[in-house]
């Protein structure tokens, strides 16, 4: 009988014990399948936050570019302003200078003219007299005409840098407002992926308590059925005594160097001489110095590994230097650079260096830029952008 009732006692324990694992077995499951969830949400998250940080940076890079090239037509405006200026002085000049000649031809008739032709020795200075008289005529409509396409020149030339000014303008307008865009979506894609790692650190917590409590559950379940087992041992000798104890165990529980270094020949073809040549006339006044110091700046960028390493590659690279894209190197290309650009631009190319931007990479038009650095010439020059 007591063997008996020892065994059904075990049955029972070994019954409830099973029961409350298999009870366990499904929060677990559906616990396990949101932590998953969370997870795989947190990583597509921060995959997709990394890529529009990449997306911002790039756009940062374009837009660095972008207000570098518009500072640069700023300068370029300012220096064809201030060349219209003194094109629009000189045609005025040249043009009082022809209403007074013809206010005075006006005033006294021809005779004077005719004095000097009748005043002639000869024949012979008789035709150099009236040569003269041709050739003053003809030397002030020349003059006039040229001034006035140096006029028109200028005028259109600026005219096109403002358009060009107004486009990237537009652009920076424009890449400003996509990275604006970018940056309202990367937050708001950090406030989702903060949400759903706050709600993966809770789940986490959550299921964490869950495994401890089952754990404390599995531990007082191990230690009832003991406590069980022994007071069905001490069952045999007393009864009524494993009776009470079975009650009792379910109630526990300015001023610069001029002077120039070398920094050693660098090879260069007939091409690159002029090519060098052409682009520091276009960019600096006829001075030595002045050219010099733009040829520095070219050499500088050749010999760096962030710039290509070569003229061409220096002179043509996208949005660096602006004669290139409004067509003026190629005009003095086509016209051939002068003599003093030719022999700065050898000398640079055999070496020679103006101390005072040795280590300059960029120049804008001083008078058009509010950057500090070297000024030489009618440009400013600095290490860095």
């Amino acid at each position: 009988m007591n063997i008996s009732k020892k065994r059904w006692i075990q049955s029972g324990i070994a019954l409830i014990c099973s029961f409350a694992i298999v009870l366990s077995v499904f929060p677990v499951s559906a616990d396990n399948e949101e932590i998953n969830s969370l997870e795989s949400q947190s990583s597509a998250l921060e995959s997709e936050l990394q890529g529009i940080n990449e997306d911002i940076l790039a756009l940062s890079d374009e837009i660095s570019t972008t207000e570098m090239q518009v500072e640069m037509l700023n300068g370029e405006i300012a220096r064809t302003s201030d060349e219209l200026a003194v094109a629009v002085e000189n045609e005025a000049q040249q043009y009082e200078a022809m209403k007074t000649r013809i206010k005075y031809m006006y005033e006294h008739g021809n005779a004077s003219l005719l004095e000097m032709l009748f005043s002639a020795e000869s024949m012979a200075d008789f035709l150099n007299k009236a040569d003269f008289i041709e050739n003053l005529s003809e030397y002030d409509r020349n003059s006039l005409n040229e001034l006035k396409a140096i006029h028109a020149e200028i005028e259109e030339q600026q005219n096109t840098l403002k358009t060009q000014q107004s486009s990237l303008t537009a652009l920076q307008a424009q890449l400003e407002s996509q990275q604006t865009e970018l940056q309202a979506k990367a937050s708001e894609t950090s406030t989702n992926l903060a949400d759903v790692q706050a709600r993966l650190e809770q789940a986490r917590a959550e299921e964490a308590e869950r495994i401890a409590a089952e754990e404390a559950a599995r531990r007082a379940a191990q230690q009832e059925a003991a406590q069980e087992a022994s007071a069905s041992a001490s069952g045999g000798s007393s009864g009524s005594s494993g009776g009470s104890s079975s009650g009792s165990s379910n109630n526990s529980g300015s001023g610069y160097d001029n002077s120039v270094i070398n920094s050693g020949e660098t090879n260069a073809s007939a091409d690159d001489v002029t090519l060098l040549a052409a682009i520091i006339q276009c960019e600096a006044y006829q001075t030595y110095d002045a050219l010099l110091a733009v040829a520095t700046v070219i050499m500088n960028r050749v010999e760096s590994p962030r710039f290509p390493n070569s003229i061409r590659g220096v002179v043509y690279a996208s949005g660096q230097f602006e004669p290139v894209w409004t067509g003026r190197l190629d005009s003095v290309l086509q016209s051939g650079p002068t003599s003093l650009s030719m022999r700065v631009a050898q000398d640079a190319i055999n070496g020679a260096r103006l101390s005072a931007v040795s280590d300059c990479y960029y120049f804008l038009y001083a008078h058009g830029s509010g950057r500090e650095g070297v000024v030489i010439g009618d440009n400013v020059f600095f290490q860095s952008w």
